[in-house]
């Protein structure tokens, strides 16, 4: 597992380092206009900016096992509305919606408390030099690698965006969602099946609710029969678990075979019927994923080293949606949850 991860890392730097050219002088943002994010953003103004992250993530980890999967699913919430931008950490207050209280985020997304301890503690080392957006990105990573999975170059430069959109959150990527659906979605950010399939991945480990899974089980399309796809033995698992008329909220693993542990399993999961989310299973079983992205979950499956490569570099191509670089648009947020 380490060697895998190694490699993967130094194939995501390699590509990074290729795909990137940074344009910035490294003295500081004041009335310094960045084109490109970079790897090195940070070295000179906040040289222990990852060592100080990394710290506060393994602190918070020693009491909640659940808490890498919950950052970087902050990160892959924010990107997806108005780019990496940090606009999900915003607070709402009289005449402005958060995302955070969109029926995606409400009540489901969470940990916002562990990024601004990480923010909070970059501020001393480092006041007002990274940004909420750029310790989401540097949180996403460093949640992977300390789970297993693999590392990669994260770049870096964003700045904080003044605003957020409730709107637009509400139609993230859902449980729900057809494979079209879904392909559209990510589409819409310049994302492919590749980057669908591979960051689908990471729900290798993390939990979701019992409401998310009990129309498979027992209603299936309003058929009052299960979901066909579901693994007989599977099925019989999560009834146990998540009973008709049980607790909606309780928490299942997404994968019952290593549910803290960033792997390929996955994939192999969704191999024998065993995904847990309808939007995770029809990647391999809906009739439109026969020529696009089964072959992909296949893969996946057969090779890990496949999977860690893909993951990264989607991430990577994921952290560069719409990022802010320019300082009249952008600023960094004393707070992550309040503009300046």
């Amino acid at each position: 597992m380490a060697s895998s991860s190694s490699r993967v890392s130094q194939l995501g730097l390699k590509a990074a380092v290729l795909a990137v050219v940074c344009l910035l002088l490294h003295g500081g943002r004041s009335g310094v206009s960045a084109k490109e994010l970079c790897l090195d953003y940070y070295d000179h103004t906040c040289p222990n900016a990852y060592k100080i992250v990394q710290g506060v993530l393994v602190e918070a980890h020693k009491s909640d096992p659940r808490v890498f999967a919950s950052l970087i699913r902050l990160h892959f919430h924010d990107c997806f509305v108005l780019g990496c931008d940090g606009s999900l950490l915003l607070n709402t207050f009289p005449g402005f919606e958060s995302e955070k209280d969109a029926v995606p985020n409400n009540n489901s997304a969470r940990r916002y408390d562990v990024v601004d301890a990480a923010k909070a503690s970059l501020e001393r080392a480092c006041p007002g030099v990274v940004s909420c957006a750029d310790i989401l990105a540097l949180a996403a990573e460093i949640s992977v690698q300390l789970s297993g999975g693999p590392g990669w170059g994260v770049l870096l430069g964003r700045l904080d965006g003044r605003t957020s959109s409730k709107a637009q959150a509400e139609n993230l990527p859902g449980p729900f969602d057809s494979l079209k659906n879904l392909t559209d979605k990510f589409s819409t950010v310049n994302l492919d099946v590749t980057d669908l399939v591979a960051l689908s991945g990471a729900h290798t480990f993390g939990r979701a609710k019992c409401l998310f899974v009990t129309n498979r089980l027992y209603n299936f399309s309003g058929t009052n029969q299960p979901d066909p796809t579901l693994n007989p033995a599977y099925r019989a698992f999560l009834s146990a678990r998540c009973p008709r008329n049980g607790d909606a909220n309780s928490l299942r693993d997404l994968d019952p075979t290593t549910p803290n542990t960033f792997d390929k399993n996955y994939f192999t999961n969704l191999e024998a019927n065993r995904g847990y989310l309808d939007s995770d299973q029809l990647l391999k079983s809906d009739p439109g994923a026969l020529r696009t992205t089964a072959p992909i979950v296949d893969r996946f499956a057969g090779s890990q080293d496949a999977f860690f490569k893909s993951f990264a570099l989607s991430m990577i191509k994921m952290g560069n949606i719409l990022p802010i670089t320019d300082p009249s648009r952008g600023e960094i947020r004393k707070h992550c949850a309040f503009v300046n």
